[in-house]
Formats: structure tokens, sequence, C-alpha cells
């Protein structure tokens, strides 16, 4: 009997460390973006990223992105906009997050504006080069970075472990025509640094693979989530 006990208690003292590491760099500070949406944060590395895709429909300074929801009107814009997949805010917004086309980032066509919380910005190319170093690669990473199981990811979800506790997610993604695609398939987040005039750098995880996917191909009227990162 004592035996037992002694046993019970072991299992309950290594079930708490457990449970304390996987929690451990998980800080609940609750960062506000412009519209007073917050997050938590998550350390991976020397990084320090957000916990969800940005929800935000203004600026850190106040200053609203336009919606666009019209396929025509978003496939030939110029300026900054965002929109909810399939347009349906209620449906995507707590979990998947926002997509925005690049010109809401880029400082030369937003006025030089900051859309993600104060002391915040949307990563560079670097930035997710060094996140992907971090976690062994870009053969790897994706796997690391994705939530696990098939609740939002399609089967088979392929290496993900999510030992990051990045918690990347298929948000899909809206095309340069302007139509919605890959919902559950994929996530795709832009970086901030320009490959050249039209097409940014930007990353994506997919559900048949644990790569971190590097992509330059993409125009930058499509829609992205983005995931913020701290100065």
């Amino acid at each position: 009997m004592k035996r037992t006990i002694e046993i019970s208690i072991l299992l309950l003292f290594l079930l708490s460390i457990f449970s304390c590491k996987k929690d451990k760099d998980i800080d609940r500070v609750n960062i506000s973006d412009g519209d007073g949406n917050v997050y938590d944060t998550i350390t991976i590395g020397t990084q320090t990223w957000l916990t969800e895709n940005l929800k935000t429909t203004k600026y850190n300074d106040g200053t609203p992105i336009p919606p666009v929801t019209d396929a025509n009107v978003w496939s030939n814009l110029t300026t900054p906009g965002y929109c909810w997949y399939d347009n349906n805010e209620s449906a995507y917004k707590a979990t998947y997050g926002a997509l925005y086309n690049w010109y809401a980032i880029n400082p030369n066509s937003n006025g030089n504006k900051n859309i993600c919380p104060t002391g915040w910005h949307v990563p560079s190319n670097n930035d997710f080069i060094d996140l992907a170093n971090y976690l062994g690669g870009i053969n790897v990473a994706g796997g690391k970075m994705k939530e696990t199981g098939t609740v939002h990811w399609l089967a088979p979800n392929t290496g993900a472990t999510n030992e990051s506790n990045f918690t990347g997610l298929p948000g899909g993604q809206r095309n340069e025509s302007g139509v919605f695609t890959d919902m559950g398939l994929g996530g795709v987040f832009w970086s901030s640094t320009p490959y050249n005039s039209i097409k940014p750098w930007y990353r994506s995880l997919y559900y048949s693979n644990p790569n971190l996917f590097v992509g330059n191909g993409c125009l930058n009227i499509r829609g992205f989530s983005i995931r913020c990162i701290k100065d």
C-alpha cells in the first residue's frame, strides 16, 4: 500500500513537471492590437511571437484598414486591404484571423504604418530564416510549427508535432483573382521583405508535408495571414 502511494505521488510530481515544461514559454501578457484583440506570446529560441494570427482591422495608430469583399475589387487593388476567409467573419475570425494583402504591410503603400501591436512587427525574411534554423531547418520546421491533429488541418497533417508551440493553422488564402482557397490545406504567412516590386517573400505550411516552405512567387495582391514577432 505504501509503495503504491509513493508511486502515485511520484507520477503526480512528474506530470506537474511536464505540464510546466509544456507551458513555460507561453506568456499570457495579453498584447493588444489596434482593435483591442488580445494575444498571448510564445518564445522560440531568441524570438518572441504572438500565439495567433493577426485579427486587426486597424493599424496600431487606429487608422482603419479597408475591408474588401468583392473579388474584382480585390484583384485590382494597389492599396491596403483585408478580408475574412469566404467573407465570413463569424466563422473564421476567432480561429484563423484575417487575410491581408501585402499593400497593408508595405510602408510605401500604407503610409508608414504598423499593422502589428506597438513593439511588434511583421516578420522579415531573415526572421523566418532564424526561426527555421532554430527548429532544425526548413525540412522539419513546418511540422514543429503546425497544430497537431485534424480538428483544423486535413489529414494526414504530416509531421505535425507543434513542439515549438507556434500552433500554425491552415487559414487558407485569397488569390490574385479574389478567390478563397486552401482552407484546411495550408497556412501562408507574409514577411515584410520584398522579393521584387510585385512579389514579397512569404512562408507556408502544408497539410501533407513537414516543411516550412519558402516562397517569393505570389503577387502582393494575394491575401495571406500575418503572425507578428516582437521587436
